[in-house]
């Protein structure tokens, strides 16, 4: 399907690796112009090397999303490059386990700053060249927002957060012509997924027990499902919709009770 996202300037944070690097592939294959915007000057490197000439219209920047002028230099530099930007990926963050018991306050603002603070600030800069383009919004977000963990209270409640902001934005934006979504992850194999069933006890026998209970084919989301599912959100194929929180992993969430 054409989804008329051919030239569109389209910005992900995180989108060297993981999630963000799929969602990166899904726009190359529609002929977007993607900015990617990462801390990981590694990642960057091996995404682009990977890349090699599919990655001719790609613009990657070393981003320090928690600061506020290394953001405005890369909105700076996105916009002397194309002079315009059409949508907005909030991607970045990690589940960096700051719990309850064994965290600290400190260590919990820290959380929300990595996690969500940049969805604020990248939002904040790139809202007046989104009122111009008519631009859409979408919010990678955690199913830990609703469903819970345990041992992590930061992450889960910057992705409640995520989730606040998609439906306020949705409504603070709409005359402007902006949509707002959030698409939610809840088992998606990533690196850091990987990294992080690697340390269970018995990693396989941990993997065949989750992938159990996916109820739609006993499987893991890829990241090629959620890029798919966050490009038609961006696209005027979905021109109707805005402020929804969207579920992307076989009925994970909501069937599994």
């Amino acid at each position: 399907m054409d989804l008329g996202l051919k030239d569109k300037v389209v910005v992900v944070t995180g989108g060297a690796s993981g999630i963000g690097k799929g969602i990166l592939l899904a726009l190359i294959g529609e002929g977007a112009v993607p900015c990617i915007l990462d801390r990981n000057d590694t990642a960057i490197n091996a995404c682009m090397d990977e890349l090699g000439t599919l990655g001719e219209k790609v613009i990657p920047l070393k981003v320090e999303l928690t600061n506020e002028e290394s953001c405005k230099k890369a909105i700076k530099d996105i916009l002397n490059r194309t002079g315009k930007i059409d949508a907005l990926v909030n991607n970045a963050g990690t589940n960096d386990g700051v719990g309850l018991e064994h965290g600290s306050p400190l260590k919990f603002y820290g959380s929300l700053e990595n996690n969500v603070g940049h969805y604020y600030l990248m939002t904040h800069l790139c809202l007046p060249f989104l009122k111009e383009s008519k631009g859409g919004i979408v919010n990678i977000v955690s199913k830990t927002y609703t469903t819970g963990q345990g041992g992590t209270s930061g992450y889960a409640a910057a992705n409640g957060a995520r989730v606040s902001l998609t439906e306020h934005w949705a409504r603070e934006f709409e005359e402007y012509g902006i949509s707002v979504h959030a698409v939610v992850v809840a088992e998606c194999w990533t690196p850091q997924y990987e990294s992080w069933i690697s340390k269970r006890d018995n990693p396989q026998e941990a993997l065949q027990d989750i992938n159990s209970k996916i109820p739609l084919e006993n499987r893991m989301t890829t990241v090629e499902e959620l890029a798919d599912t966050t490009l038609f959100l961006l696209s005027k194929k979905s021109s109707i919709s805005s402020g929804q929180a969207i579920s992307i992993d076989g009925g994970y969430v909501h069937l599994d009770k």
